[in-house]
């Protein structure tokens, strides 16, 4: 036969999947995820009964740490002593088991996260309540296996004589399962163990009158009642951890936040890196100094705030991005019955007194056995002493040991185990005080036997025995509630002023696209005036806007979206430099551009949105739409193929509106004939245009004051008087603005109109042409006309020149807040 005639052919899928089920199963069952009947996993149960086995107790020296963990390698657990030691570790630290099961002396880490000294210097020993968990074990309570080489055996599971697994919780992660259950108040638990055994049937809303939620040893706040009420009925749900904080006022003024109790698994120097790092980074502009405190009377964090800072919003602030407060997600699964299930609290205290009845069981046959063999000792010395001369002359004839015991077999019908009692009595034993005593024992001893069988009889009897051994560890361990609950989960808001200093600010953008923030400070030592601004070469300011820090700018763009930018997060920029191109703050699309920058405060105010499109649409939405958190794109309007937006208006709905097309055309109509439509809607008609016009311009005018002034591309204008726009319905073609003039030997007056500006007051135009020249002119200064008028030259451009680039120049004290 070949070498390879010996093997059978096998497909990697198999091989593999059958592989990892076997790893699979040992991680979830002999690893990771702890029994519902004593809350521990394998490696914890076997550092536990190393310790007792080893006489390792409460009343016994501590001693190293590295001979439980080579007791436990060498006999239960073959891994790396790594593993054995860290999970003795845990067990040790008070900040994070509810009940220790491990006393320990010595370094054994911290709440910051400092890892526990070498196991070659720690000690430690069980802690009293650990001796709970193991006691009647030597009954043959639970069943005990070989352990990994059959040299030794190991329990099962420990008797557990509290429910360990509520009281103390767990975590951990396997192949496809995790475990996430946190500690509970055992007053709390022993109570409703006992509310269940006495009520099977017991609701989940009466277990929680009696538990009101995690009890964590780290104390703090928990938020949620709904989340801990999902979480114990299908063992999923989430909850709020809240620090406990207290804001305390100093001299001077000054405040500072007060930290003493941290959310559970939350490490402290990590948490107080955190808040120096908001400070250093001046993310809140407020925090002085973040000093942690923390010593021998327990856990204190310092956050010292500067003078007049609001102390409520920097505390919601830091509760809001840092672990001050976190969430905590209830999965509470456990092994039942060998595997993995997601059990409710309710489930787990039933698997945990269906234990304890079998532990109560096993150990009350264990007693009555014991005591019926010891009754049965007891008859048969108290028959033997009633006897005593014929019994002493039957052993004296006999021949040795084992005739004599067949002899007080055989003549007064003792059973073996009576004749070896009698023949070890010892002769003191045979005064009137030990015969009397012997006979009360017996009488004691047939009591018991009656007590043990009543409980094995009664199954009334057998709960009641569980309930008062309950009482009496909740009444030696109980501890008052740590963690306290709120019902609800507090939302956390965080006003702009805690996070950002207020100051009025410029603002400026240019026709290229560059933004910039600059201080007043910077503006008035650059000369106070828009021409001294940094610009790129052939780059324009064309909005230059007076707001506060605390302000967001709505910037909506031709092709209808819209940012909400925050003026705080321009870049702050000297009034001479260009600023940072605008596609670095905000996501703006290559083939898009900003047509309107409208500055505002409040967007629940009531107010509409009014946006006018270069083919005659017009939309009018509700302020409030607007509103939102994100810093991408949003539609602000629906636009058409080949459409755009030509330009955003802030309005109260009471003015009315006039639409300027390139080919000299105008309507003025009331914008209430406008409804208010949706975010998204695509508006309706304002003017109805010929083929080859478009809208230039669209104004709020009201009262018939002003005038109504228009520039051709060549420079060209007029004003005319509003009082000559006569109101109209929405959606006409409208009336005549401008004649244009035509003509081989007449100088034309341009070929489209570009602009058009309503002028109640004197007014600055700024214009710039295709060659990069510039010009400025006073409305005041243009000619008042008809409608239909031609104008006269505005600007004086070359007649192979153009205007690029047009709008309403403003200097600094003609700017308000919105200017709205």
């Amino acid at each position: 036969m070949s070498t390879l005639e010996q093997f059978l052919p096998a497909f990697l899928e198999e091989v593999v999947g059958d592989r990892f089920g076997r790893y699979s199963k040992y991680i979830i069952q002999d690893r990771a995820i702890p029994d519902v009947r004593d809350g521990l996993k394998p490696v914890q149960r076997r550092i536990l009964y190393a310790m007792y086995d080893s006489g390792n107790s409460p009343d016994k020296p501590y001693r190293k740490s590295a001979k439980t963990v080579g007791d436990v390698m060498g006999n239960y657990h073959p891994h790396g002593d790594s593993s054995i030691y860290d999970g003795m570790v845990r067990m040790a630290q008070p900040w994070k088991m509810g009940y220790p099961l491990v006393d320990g002396h010595g370094n054994w880490g911290s709440q910051d996260d400092d890892p526990a000294a070498a196991m070659r210097y720690t000690e430690a020993r069980l802690s009293k309540i650990a001796m709970e968990l193991l006691r009647d074990i030597e009954k043959r309570t639970v069943l005990f296996k070989d352990n990994f080489d059959n040299t030794t055996k190991e329990p099962v599971v420990l008797p557990s004589r509290y429910p360990n697994l509520l009281a103390n919780g767990a975590s951990g992660i396997s192949a496809g399962f995790a475990t996430e259950i946190p500690p509970h108040h055992l007053g709390e638990i022993i109570d409703a163990s006992i509310a269940y055994m006495n009520n099977p049937s017991i609701e989940l809303s009466e277990i929680m009158q009696i538990v009101k939620g995690p009890d964590f040893p780290t104390g703090g706040i928990i938020m949620g009642e709904e989340g801990i009420r999902d979480a114990y009925e299908k063992g999923k749900g989430r909850i709020y951890l809240r620090s406990r904080t207290e804001i305390e006022t100093l001299r001077g003024g000054k405040q500072q936040i007060v930290i003493t109790e941290i959310p559970y698994q939350v490490v402290k120097s990590r948490l107080v890196t955190a808040m120096e790092n908001i400070r250093l980074e001046k993310k809140v502009d407020g925090i002085a100094e973040v000093r942690d405190e923390s010593g021998r009377n327990g856990l204190r964090i310092v956050v010292e705030l500067k003078k007049e800072t609001d102390a409520v919003g920097i505390l919601a602030y830091l509760f809001k991005k840092t672990d001050l407060q976190v969430t905590y997600n209830f999965n509470m699964v456990a092994i039942v019955n060998k595997a993995p299930q997601q059990l409710g609290i309710i489930s787990m205290i039933s698997a945990y007194i269906e234990h304890q009845k079998e532990i109560v069981t096993l150990r009350t046959k264990y007693d009555l056995e014991k005591a019926e063999d010891r009754a049965h000792v007891l008859e048969g010395l108290v028959k033997a002493l009633n006897l005593l001369d014929e019994i002493i002359e039957t052993i004296k004839a006999s021949k040795n040991r084992a005739d004599a015991s067949d002899n007080l077999m055989a003549k007064y019908g003792f059973s073996e185990r009576q004749a070896d009692a009698i023949l070890t009595l010892q002769l003191y034993r045979l005064t009137n005080l030990e015969i009397n005593s012997l006979e009360k024992e017996h009488a004691e001893t047939m009591k018991k036997i009656k007590y043990l069988r009543s409980i094995l009889d009664n199954p009334k009897k057998l709960i009641s025995v569980i309930e008062q051994e309950l009482l009496e560890i909740k009444t030696t361990y109980e501890i008052p509630r740590r963690s306290d609950i709120q019902s609800e989960v507090e939302e956390l808001k965080v006003n702009l002023e805690v996070l950002v200093n207020s100051e009025d600010v410029l603002v400026t953008l240019s026709n290229e696209g560059y933004v910039k923030r600059t201080n007043m400070l910077s503006y008035t030592r650059s000369g106070a005036e828009l021409e001294s601004s940094g610009v790129k070469e052939g780059d324009v300011i064309r909005e230059f806007l007076q707001v506060n820090t605390l302000d967001n700018l709505l910037l909506f763009t031709k092709k209808g979206q819209y940012f909400l930018l925050p003026v705080h997060q321009i870049p702050e920029f000297k009034w001479k430099d260009t600023g940072t191109a605008i596609v670095n703050i905000i996501p703006l699309a290559k083939d898009d551009s900003i047509v309107t920058v409208i500055p505002i405060r409040d967007l629940n105010i009531e107010k509409s949105l009014v946006f006018v499109t270069k083919r005659g649409q017009v939309k009018r939405s509700e302020l409030k739409e607007y509103a939102t958190t994100r810093s991408t794109a949003i539609s602000a309007c629906k636009v058409a193929d080949g459409d755009e937006i030509v330009t955003v208006t802030l309005s109260d709905g009471t003015l009315e509106l006039i639409l300027v097309t390139a080919q000299g055309m105008s309507i003025r109509f009331s914008e209430s004939e406008v409804n208010a439509m949706g975010r998204t809607a695509g508006g309706v008609k304002g003017i109805s245009l010929k083929a080859d016009d478009e809208v230039v311009s669209g104004l709020w005018v009201d009262n018939d004051e002003g005038e109504i002034l228009v520039v051709s591309d060549t420079g060209h204008g007029k004003r005319t008087l509003l009082l000559d726009y006569p109101i109209q319905a929405r959606g006409g073609k409208g009336v005549q603005t401008f004649e244009f003039k035509e003509g081989k030997r007449v100088r034309t007056n341009g070929s489209k109109l570009f602009a058009a500006f309503y002028c109640r007051e004197p007014i600055q135009i700024a214009a710039f042409t295709e060659k990069g020249s510039k010009h400025i002119v006073d409305s005041e200064r243009t000619i008042i006309e008809e409608r239909k008028a031609i104008g006269r030259a505005v600007f004086a451009i070359d007649k192979d020149d153009s205007i690029s680039t047009m709008f309403q120049f403003k200097e600094l004290t003609g700017i308000t807040k919105n200017d709205v």
